[in-house]
């Protein structure tokens, strides 16, 4: 296991994460960011995917949806059905597209007090990004995925589940989320 989990807080290209926040709430409260909504349905229910701008540029530079939403982004603006690609839907916490890397990001935010269903839930980052690769094939979207972690994960116990994440080529981070990483501006 790489000490403290790959990106560290201890950079300067990442912000704290809380596990009960979204990425759009967090990225609006940075300095030059500017969070926009807009709307996609399905089955009769509206959810909310958003726009991310940063400083004056004209055009988004990334799309953030929460859960089914991208399901319905990729209905709605790329005729893609999940149904046609797996047999199951994925719910991630937050997923963010960024559209200068073509890089599709999956992020799931586990928080624990004590030992629990979590600590399983962690061995499924391969076979959820491989799904995830599926479903967004036809745009030839890379696919990243990346666990926010609560400290509750640094217990040696877990060491073997994490070298575990990042020998599939997924990443964890421990209450943070590396901009860089994610192909977004570090603000000033």
């Amino acid at each position: 296991m790489i000490k403290h989990g790959t990106g560290g807080a201890n950079t300067q290209s990442g912000i704290k994460y809380e596990c009960d926040v979204d990425l759009a709430t967090i990225l609006s409260k940075l300095k030059g960011y500017t969070i926009v909504s807009s709307k996609y349905s399905g089955k009769g229910k509206t959810s909310k995917a958003y726009y991310v701008y940063f400083n004056d540029v004209k055009l988004p530079i990334a799309q953030i949806f929460k859960q089914v939403t991208i399901y319905n982004f990729l209905r709605d603006e790329h005729d893609i059905k999940w149904k046609d690609f797996v047999s199951a839907q994925l719910k991630p916490d937050d997923s963010i597209y960024v559209i200068k890397d073509n890089t599709f990001f999956i992020i799931e935010a586990k928080s624990q007090k004590i030992k629990g269903s979590t600590d399983e839930k962690l061995q499924t980052c391969d076979f959820k990004k491989k799904q995830w690769m599926k479903i967004v094939s036809r745009l030839n979207w890379k696919v990243e995925y990346i666990y926010i972690l609560s400290s509750w994960f640094k217990h040696k116990r877990y060491n073997d589940v994490l070298n575990y994440i990042q020998s599939v080529g997924c990443k964890y981070y421990f209450d943070y989320i590396d901009l860089k990483q994610l192909g977004l501006p570090i603000p000033a």
